[in-house]
C-alpha cells in the first residue's frame, strides 16, 4: 500500500516560518525523485520545490528561492520542505509526490492529501 502523508502545515502571520514533511511508505524512495507541489486558491496547481533520489539537484519555483529549502532523508523515507519569510500568496494545500524514474515501467505517480498552509494576519 503507497502512502504519502504530509504534516507541518497551520497558520503563521507574514514572514513566518513553517515546516512540511512528507512521509512515504509502499514504493522505492530512494530511486524516486520526490516534489513538492501547491494548489493557491484560484490559480493552476504549480510545482514548488523538487529533489533527485540523493540531493544531488534541487529545482525551486523563482517565486521561493531563497526562502523555501527541499530535503529528503533516504534512510526515513521522508522528503521535508522548510518555508521561511512566508507571504501572504504561498497560502494554498500543499502536496507531496513521488514520480519513478525513466526505466521504471508501468510509470507511476503518487500524491498524499496535502497539508494546508495559511499565511494571514
Amino acid at each position: 500500500q503507497v502512502q504519502l502523508v504530509e504534516s507541518g502545515g497551520g497558520m503563521v502571520q507574514p514572514g513566518g516560518s513553517l515546516s512540511l514533511s512528507c512521509e512515504a511508505s509502499g514504493f522505492t524512495f530512494i530511486i524516486t525523485d520526490m516534489t513538492w507541489y501547491r494548489q493557491i486558491p484560484g490559480k493552476e496547481r504549480e510545482l514548488v520545490a523538487r529533489v533527485t533520489p540523493f540531493g544531488e539537484t534541487t529545482y525551486y519555483l523563482d517565486s521561493v528561492k531563497g526562502r523555501f529549502i527541499i530535503s529528503r532523508d533516504n534512510d526515513k523515507n521522508i522528503v521535508g520542505l522548510q518555508m521561511n519569510n512566508l507571504k501572504a500568496e504561498d497560502t494554498g494545500v500543499y502536496y507531496c509526490n513521488a514520480v519513478s524514474p525513466a526505466y521504471v515501467e508501468p510509470p507511476y505517480s503518487y500524491w498524499g492529501q496535502g497539508t494546508q498552509v495559511t499565511v494571514s494576519s
